[in-house]
């Protein structure tokens, strides 16, 4: 069989398969979606000398495979009974994250048009009614990082968010704030040029630019991107014996250059998390700017670059990139990436991820301006199954909790925690940290160190039913409560009869996204409830 040249075969640019795979697939496929596919070697590129250019029938081929498995295969899995409405797969990452959705990283929260579609005023097959009006109040009582408070502002509705941890409410109420952005690209701009200073006075910087520049001709040179990941995918290279071979073969290197500059890597103690998790050098300039952070006198700027400082932190962790979620042991030298494919190093200095967060965040709270109402809305960190909500609110805003005893709260949608599956204060660990805040571990409900167990579930239930038991006493009497859960061990409908409700509906979609290295398919059940029939 004649075998088919580059001169015979249907060419596209990379801009052309993503226009042609969004008609295919009737919805939105960038030229990054695109590059990223070539890049992780699903299929070749050819013209080498020249702009990339993929074969039009291997793209075709991919995305048809693609589409007639996706959906059989997630029924197999979970079940036939998916609305598949409600996986918005014809969504980018971009939307789902879109403007303060993205301003800190959060494990379990769920998607802003998974909120949309249940608060919002449109109807169809599925959502027969409209829950909630602009002026109502929704309450969120496991609120994490806020989303829902920032879709119901963003229609019109008042909100209360509650959370057991404080971390987490000065994220949403961040996310919240209405800023002088003038006065906050000044302060932001100061931090920048003090640390740039600090920054001048190590050696931190030409060590990493040589070591940069080292990494850049090894890797080009062992691990060529993508044709080795293609031999990798296809199996003519043995990666972990490989890898081993060539990781060692640059820590030589590295090791010289630190020797060269005289790097210090580790610090003197490792009794917290910023000691053990760091170098020496990003701890010093976490300290370094945490102290100019505190002397800002606007305390709205002051709370959102503690954000901003938070989340660059968390990307400066001493680890390898394909354990970020899952932290093992700190990693103060170079390391082969099976995330990359290459050989990567530590971070260094913090300078990078300050100043990308620092320009991101600007730019998401102004395009978050823009959408926002004038809803009041009330961050509270305290435990749900306890709090007095009127005495809360009363202290934050008399007007909004003079409108709150007047007309009580509509409803509730929320993603309560799962059994055995997040700690929701360790996963922020660097936070408390750094801002000295108070831990409230022992409060959480179906926290991860406690397991899944047959305590453990019935401990939940306790729990999630004290919520809804103390909730209820500040709601309409008519309330719609949505909760959010993939209840493998069907927990929920006791938690429900213990709380005095019924479930008056179930929805069940598919989960495509996940933050996780898992990419199993994956459910989880939308719970409509009601008060206690009459």
């Amino acid at each position: 069989m004649k075998e088919i040249i580059e001169e015979d075969r249907n060419l596209l640019t990379i801009k052309e398969a993503s226009k042609w795979a969004s008609n295919y697939l009737n919805r939105n496929v960038s030229e990054s979606n695109i590059a990223y596919l070539i890049q992780y070697g699903l299929f070749p590129k050819y013209n080498s000398s020249g702009p990339t250019l993929i074969d039009l029938n291997e793209l075709k081929t991919y995305y048809q495979s693609y589409q007639k498995n996706k959906l059989q295969t997630w029924k197999n899995k979970v079940g036939e009974d998916l609305n598949w409405a409600l996986s918005f797969d014809h969504l980018r990452e971009k939307d789902t994250t879109k403007h303060v959705h993205r301003l800190h990283p959060y494990k379990g929260k769920f998607i802003p048009q998974l909120v949309e579609y249940f608060i919002d005023n449109h109807i169809n097959d599925f959502k027969k009614n409209i829950y909630f009006n602009p002026g109502d109040i929704i309450l969120d009582p496991f609120a994490g990082s806020g989303t829902t408070l920032v879709q119901a502002n963003e229609l019109g509705i008042h909100s209360i968010g509650i959370d057991i941890s404080r971390f987490n409410c000065m994220i949403a109420e961040v996310k919240l704030l209405d800023y002088d952005f003038v006065s906050l690209q000044e302060d932001i701009s100061d931090i920048k040029y003090a640390l740039l200073g600090y920054e001048n006075r190590q050696n931190i910087g030409i060590f990493e630019t040589e070591l940069t520049e080292e990494l850049s001709k090894f890797n080009k040179q062992y691990f060529p991107s993508p044709e080795f990941k293609v031999k990798v995918r296809l199996g003519e290279i043995d990666e972990n014996s490989y890898s081993k071979e060539k990781e060692k073969e640059f820590l030589r290197i590295y090791c010289n250059l630190v020797k060269k500059y005289g790097i210090k890597l580790e610090q003197t103690n490792s009794d917290t998390f910023l000691d053990k998790w760091y170098c020496k050098n990003v701890r010093d300039e976490i300290d370094f700017v945490y102290n100019l952070v505190r002397q800002i006198k606007n305390e709205k700027n002051k709370k959102a670059i503690s954000v901003v400082l938070s989340r660059t932190i968390r990307s400066c962790r001493a680890t390898t990139h394909y354990d970020l979620a899952t932290l093992k042991e700190p990693q103060l030298t170079t390391y082969y990436c099976f995330k990359h494919k290459k050989i990567c190093k530590p971070v260094f200095s913090i300078k990078y991820w300050l100043n990308r967060y620092a320009n991101d965040t600007i730019k998401r709270l102004m395009e978050y301006k823009s959408l926002r109402k004038d809803s009041h809305f009330s961050l509270i960190p305290e435990d749900s199954r306890t709090v007095d909500i009127f005495s809360e609110v009363e202290k934050q805003n008399k007007d909004f909790c003079n409108i709150l005893k007047n007309q009580k709260i509509s409803g509730i949608f929320t993603s309560p925690p799962y059994v055995g599956q997040i700690d929701y204060h360790e996963q922020h660990a660097y936070a408390y940290d750094l801002f000295d805040l108070e831990r409230k571990d022992e409060l959480e409900i179906g926290p991860l160190f406690k397991g899944q167990g047959k305590e453990a579930r019935e401990s939940y239930v306790k729990g999630i039913s004290e919520v809804l038991l103390n909730c209820r006493k500040y709601m309409v009497q008519n309330f719609n409560i949505f909760l959010v859960a993939n209840d493998k061990y069907g927990l929920y409908p006791e938690i429900v009869k213990k709380a005095g409700m019924y479930i008056f509906n179930e929805h069940k979609r598919p989960v495509l996204n996940r933050t996780e290295r898992d990419k199993n398919p994956y459910s989880e059940i939308i719970f409509h409830i009601k008060n206690e029939k009459e």
